[in-house]
């Protein structure tokens, strides 16, 4: 399919948004209700990250947009678009709205979760019931957090306890959630639940200085009804249903690179309009002195090369999707990837949200126009676990041959 840019081929929708040589896409059909979404998003972006809190209105913008049903398997109503051009998407829409993207990809990793560990009824009832009624998935799945059980009761069980961190969780029409169900911590299963069952309370806690809107509230469960057919029990054990720790990581990935293209995108459309040549320059517009070259022309090398690395991970990512037999380390091989496309789209994001502003110049430190949101989303998504147990993960792999062990991290 051609490679078709953003800003000639859809002015309308995006070219006060969207530098189109940060910008190349290839969604297809998709493009009309991306690009859509994404100018809806970036119209009131800045300040909804100022003041935080839920973007409900904005929610019900992915909802309708079609797009919640793009991982569903076509037999199920849904779209069953590949994963690469699920992340292009999330991407894309991260440039514009980091946390709107983080609630977009993260509802697709329930879904993918429901396909990885249920049964064909299950994901028929799931699934259908998706589509049916359009509904937003959040999670409640925080792996360090050991305060929530899951205890039998007869013929069905109970969530008694909570989880923080609940990406998605405000207003989520079901959650996907796990807690051990014995004393063993690596028992652990995943149920399915309705989001407005009786004893459920989300509560708004969430106050990091990035990624505002995320409604990742903590979740608090008091004797929480759970159907024994709902705990998702077909995928554990298997290669396969440890996918779902690279569907994840890769989508921190995303959330990285697309709030490097923003900042990117938006860092030049200013130095080009409004930064000042320095009087040292010997030049009288700032695009043509030698050093804001050479600083734009470093930021896109380090994008660049990230990109690459993200792109390459999504369709390792893929053919293992596809393969219902995949190996432990065909597997392995994807987790190499992710984790080298975590490290360096990281490391390539912080550099350049924080090192456009030596470009822009002081003007650009304004709060009107938000730039600083860039930053603070990628300082917060970036810890989400330490790189440094990535870049420990690969040098093991280059001393001893041997893949990062699979856990919900790796």
């Amino acid at each position: 399919m051609a490679d078709l840019s953003v800003a000639s081929q859809y002015p309308e929708d995006v070219s006060s948004v969207l530098d189109s040589r940060v910008f190349s896409v290839d969604f297809a059909d998709l493009n009309p209700a991306v690009l859509l979404l994404a100018r809806q998003l970036a119209a009131s972006a800045v300040q909804r990250d100022r003041e935080g809190g839920s973007a409900l209105a904005e929610k019900e913008l992915i909802r309708s947009s079609g797009l919640l049903g793009l991982s569903v398997p076509r037999q199920f109503g849904g779209r069953e678009t590949p994963w690469p051009a699920i992340y292009a998407i999330t991407r894309y829409l991260a440039a514009v709205d980091s946390s709107l993207a983080h609630l977009f990809a993260f509802h697709h990793l329930q879904v993918g979760t429901i396909l990885l560990f249920g049964d064909a009824w299950q994901q028929r009832y799931w699934l259908g019931r998706t589509i049916e009624e359009s509904w937003f998935w959040g999670n409640a799945t925080n792996g360090r957090d050991t305060g929530l059980q899951l205890v039998r009761k007869d013929e069905h069980y109970e969530l008694n306890g909570s989880k923080s961190f609940c990406s998605g969780a405000l207003g989520a029409d079901a959650l996907v959630v796990s807690a051990p169900r014995s004393a063993r911590a690596d028992d652990r299963v995943f149920a399915l639940v309705p989001g407005r069952r009786d004893g459920l309370l989300v509560k708004e806690d969430w106050d990091g200085f990035g990624q505002r809107q995320t409604d990742s509230g903590t979740v608090h469960f008091e004797s929480v009804f759970v159907d024994s057919r709902d705990l998702l029990e077909a995928g554990p054990g298997a290669p396969r249903g440890t996918l779902r720790t690279c569907l994840s990581q890769l989508i921190l990935v995303q959330i990285y690179l697309g709030n490097a293209q923003g900042a990117l995108s938006a860092a030049l459309d200013y130095t080009r309009e409004q930064t000042r040549a320095w009087p040292a320059s010997g030049v009288s517009k700032a695009t043509d002195d030698p050093f804001m070259q050479q600083r734009y022309g470093d930021l896109w090398l380090r994008f660049r090369s990230a990109q690459l690395l993200a792109d390459e991970a999504a369709q390792l990512l893929q053919k293992a999707w596809e393969n219902p037999a995949v190996t432990a380390a065909q597997r392995g091989e994807v987790a190499l990837a992710i984790a080298q496309a975590k490290v360096v789209s990281a490391r390539a994001a912080l550099a350049i949200t924080a090192q456009i502003f030596e470009a822009m110049g002081a003007r650009a430190t304004s709060a009107s126009y938000g730039f600083d949101r860039f930053w603070r989303n990628v300082r917060v998504h970036t810890l989400h676990d330490p790189l440094d147990y990535k870049v420990k993960d690969i040098g093991h792999w280059l001393l001893s041959g041997e893949p990062p062990v699979a856990s919900v991290y790796s």
